[in-house]
């Protein structure tokens, strides 16, 4: 029966934070990736939308990386075609840049050499040699960070979204990029200063992701001393800040893919070092290899707050009065709100006092979608769910009724715990990224219960008896869901032709069996009460309620008639 088969769709209100991470997604394929990496835009004055230039072009690779993880993890949390677009986007630009350079190496940035801001760009970036490859130029010099970024990326699309041509294109830029470096002295650009040899940790994930995403191609390396050397070195000082961001990069896929006593135990050295920076970031890559933390937890979901107040462009802050001083740092973390611009705030010193520019250069925002979508995904952050009807979108349901939650899931396991405290698992009935369907269980006690889908719960009303029709467009609006027989058991066409005798309806809902008697179920037609000869469970399938009656001859030629049951969703029948 095609009732089975019957889903709601609804479309509701985002929350506040989703609502952020979902338009600073937009905005960034609107205005920082004209030539589809992650560049920032140079407006004409501090309140101008006029975009005269772009910047930070020689971190693109890095940022483009970053964004496509970020997109991942929504894609996973959503399932939205948005977040998809967004990943598929994010991976043809690492691919342009992978195939632009003509040897699989990885380049910085690409830009149109026709383009007004080409000049520009490559004023700012001639330190790291611009090369002409028709209609492009782009930059060379491209350093590990690059590389690091770019993987991290990769690894988290190929884990997370799984989707046939995601997953080719992650192994195919993997192995050309890993190619390049395996061979060239195991440096991205061919520069043994740069060789990846003096970051072990670095190096085993770009051979851990691509592997993960190659069983069939594996690469090994040499290595001239073990995972904690660098990492040893890091730990000494606070200088060049971004080098944490790296670590962190490194050591998520590390412990996923490759989870040594020695690996995790360099990572323990790298997290006493930051735990105490308030980075959001480095905070969730924790909760994905320690678990759960409720100060930390707490911490992160405040961070993410404070981030929404920050200028998205890089005006100058000045020091708070109420900071203390320690030299020319603060002796503790900046208040986020307070820290200075940058392209991503947690490669940045927390400690940093001053900073920022003329108010001309927006931020891509990525500092906030990649961690807010790591916090929907690791439970840190619960998204907003609703609960209704399967049938229609009313919010009261019964023991033993079909019932619907929409929202973003990466759990698709149900439990309903009832107003005694009494927790039942409820039967899964259809789990998509966005929508599940379920029974309610049997004998949960009437009042309000908690719905809980993996670590996000929601209120529902239990109530003795709340009928719900389903309709064929699976609304709860419209033709209703059911089946015409005559006299004779035989079933008829719809319209229903009431010429050749008496008509039998079943109308298929939810919420029905547990009425007290017969006589609460009241049908009307067109506002008419007609007489009930069933009112129970549907055979065949958990939570189905039918409800029988005889259509009077008097609804002859009435074409579509309104059908109602108590106060639930009106729905609509066919006569000839």
């Amino acid at each position: 029966m095609k009732l089975l088969a019957l889903v709601l769709s609804a479309t509701a209100l985002l929350p506040a934070a989703e609502s952020d991470a979902v338009a600073l997604a937009a905005n960034i394929r609107a205005k920082h990736m004209p030539f589809g990496t992650v560049l920032d835009p140079i407006f004409a004055s501090p309140t101008s939308d006029q975009i005269t230039g772009y910047t930070r072009c020689g971190d693109s690779a890095l940022w483009t990386g970053t964004y496509l993880a970020g997109e991942a993890f929504r894609y996973k949390v959503t399932g939205s075609p948005e977040s998809l677009d967004n990943v598929r986007a994010a991976l043809a630009g690492l691919k342009s840049l992978t195939d632009v350079t003509g040897d699989n190496r990885l380049a910085r940035c690409i830009v149109l050499a026709n383009s007004p801001y080409a000049p520009g760009i490559a004023s700012e970036e001639a330190k790291n040699t611009v090369h002409q490859a028709p209609p492009y130029i782009w930059l060379d010099n491209t350093s590990r960070d690059q590389v690091v970024g770019a993987f991290f990326g990769l690894g988290v699309a190929y884990d997370l979204v799984e989707v046939s041509d995601v997953r080719a294109t992650v192994s195919d830029l993997t192995n050309r990029l890993l190619g390049f470096i395996s061979n060239h002295q195991w440096s991205p650009n061919d520069d043994i200063s740069n060789t990846f040899l003096l970051r072990p940790e670095e190096l085993r994930m770009l051979l851990a992701v691509n592997n993960r995403a190659n069983p069939t191609r594996p690469v090994g390396a040499p290595f001239l001393f073990g995972t904690g050397l660098a990492v040893a070195v890091d730990v000494a000082s606070l200088s060049s800040y971004f080098k944490f961001n790296l670590d962190y990069d490194s050591f998520f896929h590390l412990y996923r893919l490759q989870n040594t006593t020695e690996n995790l135990n360099v990572y323990k050295v790298l997290r006493a070092f930051t735990a105490t920076h308030q980075n959001a970031f480095f905070n969730l890559v924790d909760r994905s290899i320690t678990g759960p933390d409720a100060t930390r937890d707490a911490e992160t979901r405040s961070l993410l707050d404070q981030w929404l107040l920050r200028p998205r462009r890089d005006l100058q802050l000045i020091p708070a009065n109420r900071l203390t001083f320690c030299g020319t740092e603060s002796c503790d973390p900046v208040p986020v709100p307070l820290r200075p611009p940058t392209d991503y705030l947690w490669q940045r010193d927390p400690f940093q006092l001053t900073g920022g520019g003329s108010g001309v250069i927006e931020s891509a925002g990525i500092d906030y979608t990649l961690p807010y979508w790591m916090a929907r995904y690791y439970g840190v952050i619960a998204g907003t769910i609703t609960i209704q009807s399967a049938a229609a979108a009313e919010n009261s349901l019964t023991a033993d009724s079909i019932a619907s939650a929409f929202g973003a899931f990466n759990n698709n396991q149900v439990t309903v715990t009832d107003k005694n405290g009494i927790t039942r698992s409820a039967t899964v009935f259809y789990a998509s990224a966005t929508q599940i369907n379920f029974a309610v269980p049997p004998n949960t006690a009437l009042g309000q219960a908690t719905i809980q889908i993996g670590t996000q719960t929601a209120q529902a009303n239990i109530q003795q008896y709340a009928p719900t029709i389903f309709t064929t467009n699976g609304q709860g609006t419209g033709q209703a869901a059911a089946i015409a027989v005559n006299a004779g058991g035989t079933q008829v066409a719809i319209p229903i032709d009431l010429s050749k005798g008496p008509v039998y309806v079943s109308l298929y809902g939810t919420g029905i069996r547990h009425r007290t008697n017969l006589t609460d179920v009241i049908v009307r037609i067109n506002g008419v009460s007609v007489p009930v000869l069933y009112a129970g469970p549907a055979p065949g399938f958990e939570g189905l309620d039918q409800i029988n009656i005889q259509l009077p001859s008097s609804l002859a030629g009435s074409r579509e008639v309104i059908v109602s049951v108590g106060l639930s969703n009106p729905v609509t029948l066919n006569i000839l």
